[in-house]
């Protein structure tokens, strides 16, 4: 009842402002996890490309080079996602200041729900996952600027586009918003491989679901997991 709630508004003024798909306006399940699983390919192409060349062969320089190589997959993901599936970006919707107010609102909003309520509760149940997602952050925190362009933009321009954009606005047509809300959630959440980052993952995936529904809006969802990435980049715990 209370999703439904939140959802709920007049169906005739909808549309999707930030992804709007020519000649395919749904989208499978089965295509969802397919597309979901090629930019699991991609990371797992330029993870392999940073461990066996760049770190081996130039390592004073193996975090820029790391990020070039992430920005070239991205962007043939992207490429790729978007010429197959004949979708065009929108970025900018109407009223926007008012929906740049509400991104930021998420940001804060996460940051309660997630640093300062779920997440000491994870780290207590799965204290090896949150070593393991403290050194990740460490390690990140070495090259600031290489990691600052990774995590607070290339992945949230990438993710939302895939999970917020494409899936969640396609599954939506198909399912129902209840529906496509929780199952790009889930996906989104399983990109995530640690434990303690998968079950914070799904609750984000909610929170920016539901703030991509309520303002039609892909920058939006990108401004607030920009802000989010951020502070989780600059105050490790």
């Amino acid at each position: 009842m209370l999703l439904n709630a939140l959802l709920a508004r007049p169906r005739a003024c909808f549309r999707f402002e930030g992804i709007a798909m020519k000649g395919k306006d749904s989208l499978s399940i089965k295509n969802a996890i397919l597309w979901v699983f090629a930019w699991f390919g991609f990371m797992v192409l330029y993870t392999a490309v940073d461990v066996v060349v760049w770190r081996k062969f130039a390592p004073g320089i193996e975090p820029f080079l790391n990020v070039i190589t992430i920005s070239l997959c991205s962007g043939l993901f992207l490429r790729l996602l978007l010429k197959r599936n004949k979708v065009e970006i929108q970025v900018f919707g109407d009223r926007l200041l008012p929906k740049i107010a509400a991104s930021f609102g998420c940001v804060a909003l996460l940051y309660v729900l997630l640093d300062k309520g779920l997440d000491p509760i994870l780290e207590a149940a799965f204290p090896q996952s949150e070593e393991q997602y403290q050194e990740m952050l460490r390690s990140l925190n070495q090259a600031p600027l290489a990691s600052l362009i990774q995590v607070c933009i290339l992945a949230p321009v990438v993710e939302e586009t895939l999970m917020r954009g494409f899936l969640l606005g396609g599954l939506a047509a198909d399912y129902g918003e209840g529906a496509a809300l929780v199952i790009s959630a889930v996906l989104f959440a399983l990109l995530h491989f640690n434990m303690v980052q998968t079950l914070s993952a799904l609750v984000c995936g909610m929170v920016l679901g539901l703030l991509y529904l309520r303002t039609e809006s892909l920058f939006c969802c990108v401004i607030t997991h920009m802000g989010y990435n951020l502070i989780s980049l600059s105050y490790p715990q």
